[in-house]
């Protein structure tokens, strides 16, 4: 089985978001699927397995699996391409049984992902919560268990230095800290912390802009952002809304190809 690791929304190697991409060659057991993630230690590895005109497409971290990562389906994409498993120019379907129909097309040197518009809802949080992240939200939201929470300048989401410790005895599954950029040509920064699956802060994070779009696009009165996640390898995002759906683009670079032999 060919095993590859890419990083994602970037143009450049050892920036952006590395995440494994494994061609399976058959179906395997969740526990060997987990275990390859822990092996890797990636915020997400991806598993596809062919399928009908598609793959059957799913993600772990090193500790559990998760039910949608936009950083892995890009690597995903761009490795089909890469390799030739896929015609340039053909589309890419994808079938996540977390997340129904995916797809990735190519628009100019950006792969652009279809994926599900996430809505998030107006809530509140334990102040422990906010302590632990270290900053005054504006507005808290949710979607399921995973948070967004807007502050007021760029600077206080580059500037956090989180309690990752404090956070983990928490009830929590990841959060989301945004705001408008003040620094061009990015309309909103965010990062983004999930220290309950073991990932304290992932690189650049493409479900979350399923939901940071939307909330975005409504504010700014934008259906087309440019969005860019301030994490300490940093990543930029294309985010076009599309009613239900929400258009993610960005590009990808291999760092190793691999057969695994286990």
């Amino acid at each position: 089985m060919r095993l590859f690791q890419v990083d994602a929304f970037t143009d450049r190697p050892f920036t952006g978001n590395p995440a494994g991409v494994c061609l399976l060659d058959g179906p395997k057991d969740d526990a060997w699927l987990q275990a390859v993630a822990a092996e890797m230690n990636l915020s997400e590895t991806a598993f596809l397995l062919r399928e009908g005109a598609g793959y059957n497409l799913r993600w772990f971290t090193p500790t559990t699996e998760v039910n949608l990562c936009g950083h892995a389906t890009l690597a995903s994409a761009h490795t089909l391409w890469e390799i030739a498993e896929v015609a340039p120019g053909q589309e890419i379907r994808f079938h996540s049984p977390r997340s129904g129909p995916l797809g990735a097309r190519q628009e100019g040197k950006h792969i652009v992902l279809d994926f599900p518009a996430l809505a998030e809802e107006e809530t509140t949080v334990l102040p422990e919560m906010t302590r632990a992240l270290g900053i005054a939200p504006l507005y808290i939201g949710a979607v399921g268990t995973i948070h967004l929470m807007e502050v007021a300048a760029e600077e206080i989401v580059r500037s956090m230095t989180p309690d990752f410790q404090a956070l983990r005895a928490l009830p929590g599954r990841g959060v989301m800290v945004t705001s408008i950029a003040s620094t061009a040509p990015f309309d909103f920064v965010s990062r983004y912390f999930a220290p309950w699956i073991g990932i304290d802060e992932d690189p650049v994070t493409g479900s979350a802009h399923c939901a940071l779009g939307p909330y975005w696009g409504r504010k700014l009165g934008k259906q087309e952002m440019k969005a860019y996640q301030a994490s300490r390898r940093g990543g930029v995002l294309h985010v076009r809304l599309a009613g239900p759906r929400v258009h993610l683009g960005g590009m990808a670079v291999t760092v190793f190809a691999a057969e695994l032999q286990g």
